[in-house]
């Protein structure tokens, strides 16, 4: 039959999903530059909703092109590719903020931090209180996404993968409350110094990462109780696996330079 498919790749029919995000992403872009500006901040909002409705109906479609069959181990390799190509971007990403801590930390400029570092007038965080516990439980959080992995992976233990979900899910937002306490009470601000800036750019990114992954966990949770994955077929969960350990390391390197060395 002239139709008949005879390879193992999936062949995606055309959809305006790529359209819509870019028109999305530009609208928030040109609204945050007006926010900015103190002009309005609703064309930001317009194309954040925009964003957002892109990426559930996108990912969305994917979804149910696993659940059709359509999801070949050739795609499933591809998918993880991506996914791995996603994370290096991120390594790159935050390189970006731990450059600049260290350039600022090894040769501290008159300008910026009265040539020491942290400058005289920061307060710093005992990184033996609650920097420390909060490693604690994203370390544990990561522990319970990988006993999550390995039940049904190699024991196909749906009860156990939805457990370990929960407790990784669970320990993510506390995590983010804790965080949230800790930046209540800095003696220091994202204004006004070098040391406020790289501090709450490269924790706060990390912050909105642990919400992302969060949030990715957690949609993984209610797809095992709509009935998916599989020990042979799991591409969305290992990737959440993967974006959490990759949350787990950063905040360990975080937790090592600016907490403690830094400090």
């Amino acid at each position: 039959m002239a139709q008949e498919k005879n390879h193992d790749y999936h062949i995606l029919s055309p959809s305006l999903h790529p359209f819509v995000a870019s028109v999305g992403a530009f609208v928030m872009l040109i609204g945050a530059v007006l926010w900015m500006h103190a002009i309005t901040p609703f064309p930001f909002f317009i194309g954040l909703a925009i964003v957002l409705y892109s990426m559930f109906a996108w990912w969305s479609d994917v979804v149910a092109e696993s659940n059709e069959g359509d999801h070949t181990p050739v795609v499933r390799i591809g998918l993880r590719y991506g996914f791995i190509l996603f994370i290096m971007s991120e390594v790159m990403f935050f390189s970006a903020w731990f450059w600049s801590f260290f350039k600022h930390a090894l040769y501290p400029m008159e300008t910026f931090s009265e040539g020491q570092w942290p400058p005289p007038a920061i307060e710093t965080f005992d990184p033996w209180h609650l920097p420390l516990i909060n490693t604690l439980i994203l370390l544990c959080s990561g522990c319970a996404a990988t006993w999550a992995h390995h039940a049904l992976v190699h024991e196909n233990n749906r009860k156990d993968v939805a457990t370990g979900l929960i407790v990784a899910v669970l320990l993510g937002v506390i995590f983010t409350f804790f965080q949230a306490y800790e930046y209540s009470h800095a003696a220091f601000g994202f204004a006004g110094n070098i040391y406020g800036a790289n501090f709450f750019m490269a924790t706060g990114f990390h912050g909105a990462h642990v919400i992302i992954g969060t949030i990715f966990l957690f949609v993984c949770y209610l797809r095992l109780r709509a009935g998916h994955f599989s020990p042979e077929k799991h591409v969305g969960f290992e990737a959440a696996a993967w974006y959490w350990h990759f949350v787990d390391v950063v905040w360990l390197f975080l937790f090592a330079s600016i907490y403690i060395w830094g400090s």
